[in-house]
């Protein structure tokens, strides 16, 4: 077992995790190196290898013997039985299969590839183990709001420790895509709006998922998906055309990917969605110009589920056999799902349309993989069944679980200090669709888990409180449709009570992939409720869950205290009481900003200040905002309140930041309530002047900082000029000396406190 108590790292983050990711072990490995090694057993095995036994190796499917979850969380195939996929490992026709049943199927499957298959090579299991395997954490835009990528990293080593035990060799994770638009539906699976955030998490990631060695029983390999801008559809809408400029790709939604890279992740999953006309699955200058050639990657891509099939419905290609020719040739390794590699490779090859070095090459990659996760000395090095229940849901996780959800929690309001309620002495409705049952905990994109598992709300309560009688439960209201009588049975819990918790929100089918929203509201029988409840005029403390940044106005946003619980896993029910009670001061930050209205999408903080902005005060006409809204948040990046009272001073920033020099700014922060609490403090800078215009701000470093009551620490920052550089007219990184704001702030938009600093030439 591994420790997963809180690590020094816990304490400092931002500008120190950027450091860290320079004195990685595998960062520092591949450098001096210069090259990964590939065993040279591999060439051999190559050249006794068929071209059709080549495009097995470069072929994934779906497990035939997978069922339940897993079945749904993809469109359906007409696949074959289990019986027919142990024929087709037979005959060397795929490398391995995702998402499947655990160690004994693993174990048929692989006895029949080292017993029955002509050149023996060992197939490989992959899974989408997102945020948990057995054991679930929160969503990892939940996760990021904890601002604390030693929690990423702990969640994501327990996650490979529990689903490393299953056979699983490969996880499909993490996602690092940029979300900006939170209508997009798998804003729930990365980090959010920011990119240094998305860097930090990404990083975090994958050292967790793939530990110290990757032929550890207990390690994955890592997946930086989706290569690349997926998280830049058009509205918001999943798989939707992106056009974006070079420039916006390079400085927003390449660098965690590349960061991904550095930190040791050896594989990439293209994107669905196409680029400035090109689908990324067929776009040669993503997969070898930048990621081969500038980027010196010298891992394996894979196609997404069906992603060169899907190329035909673009336009791009005409048929199966020009889309595999496409989706090759531009330098996607491997297919998952269409089985297009595997039937037409062999005759694009005979007939001249692919070289076989190209194809030799990607099984180079592949082999060379299997090779450094150890299965070509042990095939069966994770797949033991006893391991795999032995490792399941340990106690450990399940502590792991509920300190992450606890962590996860964002308070966006707490009006006459409502929270934390006591423990003893009122009673407590707990009402809404989600204030108890054994669904919507998990969250979306859960291969493994199970919600009849997890810990609910009216749980969690009533496992904190002296008197589990003094806690009722009413749903009151669907999801998205009215229950017969709910809003009068509702009505009459509330005046019953002394407080509320409405617990509100979506459900999990309504985030994930392919769950676009038009309107990120609260649906509106959910609504209805609210403003019911609201009417007996209790207090009413809201409970949201979500998996994006949501529009909240009407009686929703006029309680007096609101949490973004968003899917919290296992221990959901467990962590909120945690933060209700105060058992836990709230610490998470919002990763993604909550919009005063759905049509300000897409909206994220660091937005360019255009010609006519608004200054100070009133709207006024002619400028850049919508009708009777400022241009800002209703909730913006970074917010987030404690059960302390935190103050911002004596900044001090130096006058000249020096060309290749380095300043230290700092701040003091006090925590004047009577609780100890956790402070996420933001650095921000905005470049006043530049060839280039530049945003409004933009994080450069944060650190969590612990402050007893009473208590103040001064932070302290350093800043060098490579933290203001952004990509100039000829898209290659610059800076220009001159003038910069800065900000040590508790959010995006808060003011906190801010001063100025001249870059010298």
């Amino acid at each position: 077992m591994f420790d997963t108590r809180i690590s020094r790292r816990a304490a400092l983050m931002g500008a120190g995790a950027v450091a860290a990711w320079a004195a990685s072990p595998a960062r520092a490995m591949l450098q001096a190196a210069g090259s990964l090694p590939v065993p040279a057993f591999i060439d051999s095995l190559i050249a006794k290898m068929t071209v059709e036994e080549k495009a097995g190796q470069l072929t994934i499917l779906p497990a035939a013997w997978g069922g339940g979850v897993a079945t749904a969380l993809n469109p359906p195939t007409n696949g074959p039985s289990f019986e027919q996929q142990l024929e087709e490992v037979a005959k060397m026709r795929l490398t391995g299969v995702f998402n499947g049943n655990g160690a004994e199927m693993a174990r048929r499957m692989q006895t029949v590839a080292m017993t029955r298959a002509r050149l023996k090579i060992p197939l490989l299991f992959a899974a989408d183990v997102i945020h948990g395997h057995r054991t679930i954490f929160p969503v990892p835009v939940g996760e990021a709001a904890a601002f604390d990528p030693d929690l990423a990293e702990r969640t994501a080593r327990m996650a490979s420790y529990e689903g490393a035990a299953a056979g699983i060799d490969w996880t499909f994770a993490p996602m690092v895509d940029i979300a900006r638009d939170q209508r997009w539906g798998r804003t729930m699976e990365g980090a959010g709006e920011d990119t240094l955030l998305g860097e930090v998490i990404a990083a975090a990631r994958v050292r967790g998922f793939q530990g110290k060695d990757l032929k550890a029983n207990d390690a994955m390999l890592a997946c930086a998906k989706h290569f690349a801008a997926y998280g830049a559809a058009e509205a918001g809408l999943d798989y939707s055309t992106v056009d974006v400029s070079e420039r916006t790709l390079r400085e927003v939604y390449l660098p965690p990917f590349k960061t991904a890279f550095d930190e040791g992740a050896l594989s990439a999953m293209a994107s669905f969605n196409e680029i400035s006309g090109v689908p990324s699955t067929g776009s040669e200058w993503l997969m070898r110009k930048i990621l081969r050639d500038e980027w010196r990657f010298e891992g394996f891509v894979v196609s997404d589920y069906t992603g060169d099939m899907e190329m035909i419905d673009h336009g791009f290609a005409a048929d199966a056999r020009e889309a595999a020719k496409l989706a090759f040739l531009a330098g996607v390794d491997m297919s998952m799902t269409s089985g297009f590699y595997r039937d037409h490779l062999p005759d694009l090859v005979a007939k001249g349309e692919v070289p076989i070095a190209l194809v030799d090459e990607s099984v180079r990659k592949v082999l060379a993989m299997k090779a450094r996760l150890g299965l070509f000395e042990d095939p069966f090095r994770r797949i033991d069944a006893k391991r795999e229940k032995a490792r399941s849901r340990t106690r450990e996780a399940i502590a792991l679980s509920r300190e992450s959800g606890r962590k996860s929690i964002v308070m966006l309001k707490n009006d006459g200090d409502l929270l934390p309620l006591p423990k003893s002495g009122k009673k407590i409705a707990i009402i809404g669709p989600f204030a108890e049952g054994k669904r919507d905990i998990n969250g979306p994109w859960v291969v493994y888990g199970d919600n009849a598992l997890a810990i609910d709300l009216a749980s969690g309560v009533r496992g904190a409180v002296a008197d589990k009688g003094s806690v009722s439960v009413t749903l009151g209201s669907g999801v998205e449709a009215p229950l017969p009588g709910g809003i009068a049975a509702a009505v009459a819990a509330a005046n019953a009570a002394d407080v509320v918790i409405l617990a509100i929100g979506e459900s999990e089918n309504m985030s994930g992939e392919a769950q676009s929203r038009a309107e990120i509201v609260i649906p509106a029988p959910q609504m209805e409720l609210a403003e019911a409840v609201a009417r007996t005029g209790k207090p009413i403390v809201v409970v949201l869950k979500n998996g994006r940044a949501l529009a909240l106005d009407g009686a929703v946003l006029a309680a007096p205290a609101i949490l973004v619980t968003w899917f919290l896993g296992s221990e959901g029910g467990n962590a909120t009481a945690d933060v209700l009670f105060g058992d836990y001061s709230p610490a998470g930050r919002l990763p993604c900003s909550f919009p005063r209205s759905p049509g300000q999408q897409p909206y994220y903080y660091n937005h360019k200040p255009t010609g006519r902005p608004n200054p100070e005060g009133p709207l006024q006409p002619y400028k850049a905002h919508y009708r009777g809204i400022p241009n800002s948040a209703l909730f913006p990046f970074g917010h987030g309140l404690t059960y302390g009272k935190i103050g911002y001073s004596d900044l001090s920033v130096p006058g000249t930041l020096a060309w290749d020099g380095e300043i230290a700014v700092s701040a003091k922060i006090t925590n004047s309530g009577s609780r100890a609490v956790e402070e996420v403090v933001q650095l921000y800078i905005r470049d006043r002047v530049a060839s280039v215009t530049r945003p409004v701000r933009e994080l450069k470093a944060f650190r969590k900082l612990a402050l007893a009551p009473g208590a103040s620490e001064t932070v302290t920052f350093k800043l060098r000029r490579e933290q203001l550089l952004f990509i100039g007219r000829e898209n290659k990184p610059t800076v220009e000396p001159g003038l910069f704001d800065l900000w040590i702030a508790p959010s995006a938009e808060a003011e906190g406190v801010k001063a100025q600093f001249t870059l010298a030439a």
